[in-house]
């Protein structure tokens, strides 16, 4: 096991009703005007838009609003919404909504605090001095932004998606209330369902030696992810099945699963160049599609972490003497498993050909000055 800092601020409030008590709990922490960032209309479709500004009047919190955050969300939002915080005044940043939303009101956290363009941040290395707090009511169970110091934004410039992370990014709480996602659809379900597993397996498969520990607290969160994926996509109202999705996304991210190990993420950055070249594309559905195929490259690297993956998580029976087709096995549960959640596994079937794959590939290792990966 690696030396490691492990350090996760974020106070959680989690169960029914939860974001009745946004307004109590802005209040508490003595802010008193906000900005209150979400996506498209589906807050205002389940009341919890009038809950919201319900709770923030009966404590006399001031806001100012902005919606329309997009899946992939874009840097003009974030630069429209910084200018929203400087001239009014803002001194935290409420997202209502999921990932999208969440890592567009960091943006405009950081940004809020800058003298030159957020973007820099993003393509530059500079370091982070200061940002405005943010805190979450989320509504989708996935990106693990609601406990991460992260946050991930397009421009559809150069059709680049890139990333950023500083201490100051912690979101300072995250409101969770399962039933806030009973009518998230099928199709986003399923994208949160594989985010979240992939959020844990980015980290599980690593070079480190002596990490049982994380391992078998790894292998636990997907295999309870796994079953109430199932129970989600057939009953949206299972208050259990959303509850462990929605925590399990959390503690995928915190980095719990990543403590004294050497992560990968080579998946990601490729989806980050794929779904930023393909708007279309949901990072739920980028993932799914490149996983396996990532598996299916780098498994002979080391045979015996595939074959624990196969055993540990999708109950395979270990071949003893032929260990290779075990680890292809869990590979092919995994396939299996997407496409039972509706998701495509092969790129063919979103129609995407090979014809941008040298240009994501110089922009993914930005242009020879990085190497993506740890695993290999």
């Amino acid at each position: 096991m690696d030396n490691f800092v492990y350090h996760s601020p974020t106070k959680v409030f989690f169960g029914r009703g939860m974001e009745n008590n946004v307004g109590d709990i802005i209040k508490g922490y003595g802010w008193n005007k906000i900005l209150l960032h979400y996506g498209g209309g589906s807050i205002k479709k389940i009341g919890l838009y009038d809950r919201v500004l319900e709770s923030l009047s009966k404590n006399g919190i001031e806001y100012v609003e902005l919606g329309g955050v997009e899946p992939n969300p874009k840097i003009d939002l974030v630069r429209h919404g910084i200018n929203i915080c400087k001239k009014n005044g803002v001194e935290f940043v409420l997202a209502v909504g999921g990932g999208s939303v969440i890592d567009s009101s960091k943006a405009i956290a950081m940004g809020a605090k800058l003298d030159f363009d957020v973007w820099d941040m993003f393509t530059k290395n500079k370091e982070l001095d200061d940002a405005l707090p943010v805190g979450s009511i989320l509504t989708i169970s996935a990106a693990g932004s609601e406990v991460s110091p992260e946050s991930v934004i397009t421009n559809p410039e150069g059709k680049l998606k890139r990333g950023f992370g500083s201490e100051h990014l912690w979101p300072v709480f995250a409101i969770m209330n399962p039933e806030l996602t009973f009518t998230v659809s099928k199709y986003q379900t399923a994208c949160g369902i594989v985010d979240i597993i992939m959020h844990t397996l980015e980290r599980y498969f690593t070079n480190t030696k002596y990490v049982d520990l994380i391992d078998n607290i790894a292998e636990g969160l997907v295999r309870s992810v796994i079953s109430a994926g199932k129970k989600a996509i057939q009953n949206p109202r299972d208050y259990e099945a959303r509850a462990t999705l929605m925590w399990a996304s959390s503690l995928s991210h915190n980095g719990l699963t990543g403590t004294g190990r050497q992560a990968d993420w080579a998946t990601h950055q490729i989806e980050h160049e794929l779904s930023g070249m393909y708007d279309f594309i949901a990072h739920g559905v980028g993932l799914s599609m490149l996983f396996p195929a990532w598996c299916k490259y780098v498994y002979k690297h080391d045979i015996e972490r595939f074959c624990r993956y196969a055993t540990e998580i999708w109950d395979c029976k270990l071949d003893e003497e032929n260990p290779e087709k075990t680890a292809f096995e869990g590979i092919k549960r995994t396939e299996e498993y997407f496409h039972s959640l509706g998701m495509p596994i092969r790129l063919s079937e979103v129609g995407i050909d090979n014809r941008d794959f040298d240009v994501m590939a110089e922009k993914c290792v930005f242009h020879g000055k990085r190497k993506i990966g740890s695993f290999v």
